[in-house]
Parts: structure tokens; sequence; C-alpha cells
């Protein structure tokens, strides 16, 4: 059975992070160490990012200052430390109206489906948690039928989209009439805090906030409209690495360990990785082994965990720099949203150039270390 993503969408909170303002601000903090002061300058300096949203506006200079401000003091120029469960206070408060706001969009840019159509929902995070969570309130305030099936993927990390669409594929192939709401809401800069640690300074230069959602069915694509087929996934842990990403909670919010052994790891890996990806189709699988998978495969979404690891995909799979274009101008103009981030890649590639027919290899990366990879083929 043929199952599509139609109604592709994204989503961002309305403040904008520069990100040169933003290196300034963590690299003026007391208690910053020389060595730390010169991290911050070549992380952010060498992010590839120029620009980053947050839910937070008290993070930026302008408009009012808050009155009573819990994460950035504008006055003072301080970063201020609160406590986890203010940081998933505010998560609640926000992310609620971002899982709505994607989710709506993704209907409305899916012709012949509506909200009384929609049989699942599937919703992905890994920066906060609520119950009734955002499964409960995209069916709440979205008015979707009151049988609705509601999955929630937590915690995953930055790969969490692609199970997700996996699972949404699955459903939609079990039952041909399914239709299933897939939305992915990340807050990452909710955790972000200065500190003299390599791993908290490179997740400070790199994360933002978004969201990405779609639909997922069976049924065709209308005239003019744009979608994707989704043909086949595959997952892999690597023999090594599970100590150098991991996604902990901690007193004073979630704590990221991404070490800089991360790009050569995923660089050493990612031939093996999509290797189970390609095999159901020997022509594929015979261009990966020539070393030719660049040129077999048009268009490929690599989520920009950071600048770094696309430079180790890139020259590993030798893929042409325009195949990366989609990845490094998201990861220029959002920054990295942990589980959204591929979703405004394949949107990108989307919007971008594709043709009818061509075909697109999706790449996400998290804990484990795991790569999550999914095949698919532009329709329209």
């Amino acid at each position: 059975m043929t199952v599509r993503l139609r109604g592709l969408s994204t989503a961002v909170p309305p403040t904008q992070l520069v990100q040169t303002e933003v290196a300034e601000v963590f690299g003026a903090q007391p208690g910053l160490s020389r060595l730390g002061q010169r991290i911050v300058s070549t992380s952010f300096g060498l992010s590839g990012i120029e620009r980053r949203y947050t839910v937070l506006d008290e993070l930026t200079r302008e408009g009012p200052e808050p009155a009573d401000p819990a994460f950035y003091d504008r006055a003072s120029g301080l970063l201020l430390d609160p406590g986890t469960r203010l940081r998933n206070d505010v998560y609640a408060h926000h992310a609620s109206r971002l899982y709505v706001e994607a989710g709506r969009a993704a209907l409305a840019a899916t012709p012949g489906v509506g909200a009384d159509d929609v049989t699942h929902v599937i919703t992905v995070s890994c920066t906060g948690f609520y119950a009734p969570g955002p499964d409960f309130v995209l069916a709440r305030d979205l008015g979707l039928p009151a049988g609705v099936q509601r999955y929630h993927l937590g915690f995953m990390g930055c790969y969490a989209s692609m199970p997700a669409l996996r699972l949404a594929a699955q459903l939609c192939e079990a039952d041909a009439s399914a239709v299933v709401l897939v939305v992915s809401v990340e807050l990452c800069t909710l955790h972000l805090r200065t500190s003299n640690d390599p791993d908290t300074i490179v997740a400070t230069s790199l994360f933002g906030d978004g969201a990405g959602a779609g639909v997922v069915t069976a049924a065709p694509p209308e005239t003019g409209e744009r979608a994707l087929r989704l043909d086949a996934f595959a997952t892999r842990t690597t023999p090594q690495g599970e100590g150098d990403m991991a996604w902990r909670i901690g007193d004073h919010g979630f704590e990221m360990v991404l070490s800089n052994a991360v790009p050569s790891l995923i660089g050493e890996h990612i031939t093996g990785a999509i290797e189970p990806l390609l095999d159901a189709e020997e022509p594929l699988a015979a261009a990966l082994r020539d070393g030719a998978a660049g040129a077999a495969i048009e268009h490929w979404a690599i989520h920009p965990g950071g600048r770094s690891i696309l430079d180790h995909v890139e020259r590993t799979l030798r893929l042409a720099e325009a195949q990366l274009v989609p990845a490094r101008e998201t990861l220029r103009d959002f920054g990295n949203m942990s589980s959204a981030t591929v979703l405004f890649v394949l949107e990108h590639i989307l919007r971008g150039d594709a043709g009818d027919g061509d075909r697109v290899a999706a790449m996400a990366f998290g804990p484990g270390l795991t790569v999550e990879s999914a095949l698919l083929t532009v329709e329209g």
C-alpha cells in the first residue's frame, strides 16, 4: 500500500535570537573561565547559525523589560538559572500553542482532509512533559473526533520525528482509511544555561525552538498538491557513542551531553546505517556500494545537528554541495530544533526544485548513537 506525507508545515515562535548577540551575552557571563570564553567564541562563531527562535521574549534586547525576569535579567545582563519545574511550566504553556498552530496548518494544507477525518494523533517532544499532554490538547483544540487514537513519543531526542512517521505509515498500512496527524514541538531554549562545560556550551550555541507537522494517509494527493511518498524506513545504533550524546533531567533544566566526537562517529558509521534503507532497491544499494549514492538519490534531508555533522555526512557519502543546501540553510535560519528539524529540511526540499518522482533520503541522529532514516519519493 502506498502511504504519503501530506500538508507538511512548520512554525516558530515570534522572538528571534541573533547568533552574534547571543554569543555576546553568553561570553560576558561572570564565572566563565578564559577557556570557557574561547569555547563560546568558537562554538557560536563556527556554528553555521545566523538566527534562531525562542518562546522566551525576555531573552531579546527589544521591547519592554519584564518586571520579574526568570531566564535573563536585561538590566544586569545576567543569565538566570530557574529550576526544572519553572522551565517545564513555561514549556507546557507555550508548547500547547505551537502544537495547535502547527497541527492546524498541516490540516489546512491537506486538500480534502479536515479535522473530522483524523483517526490518529502522534505528538513528539523531548523538551518538556505534561499530562493531559499535547496529544490531548490537539484533539481538544482542533475539534478532532472524540474517539481519535492518541500517541506521544517523548524524550527520544533529535531523531524522534522519523519513528513518528514510521508509526503513522504502519497505522495507514494496517487501515487504508486511517488519517494520522503527526506534530513535533521542541522548545530547546528553555534549557540553555551558562557553564564552563564544553558540552553545555556547544548545546547553547546550537539549539532553538520550532514545530513541524504533517498528515500521513493512504489517500493520493490532489491535483497541484505536493506530497512525499513514504517508501521505507530503517533504524540503526552505532557500536560506539552511547556516552557521547545523551539528554538527562537535572535540577535546573534538561542537560545535554554532546561531545565533540559525535560528528566523526556519525561520519564513520553513516554508510552502514543507511545500507538497510536502500537494500530493498538494488540500484540504490549498488550506488551506495560504489560511492555514488548522491547521484542515485537527488535530495538529502539530513538533520543538521551541527555544521560539522553535515560536513562529515557530505564527505563520507560523497554528496554534492547543493544536496546539503536545504540542511545548511535550515541550520542557518533556525538552528537545531531537535526532533522538529528534519521536518523543516523536508519542507525546504518540497518547496524547492524537487520534481515529481525525485527520491529523497532523510536521516536524523540522536542518543544511542541512533540513526533513523527514511526513503521518500516526491509526488506532484
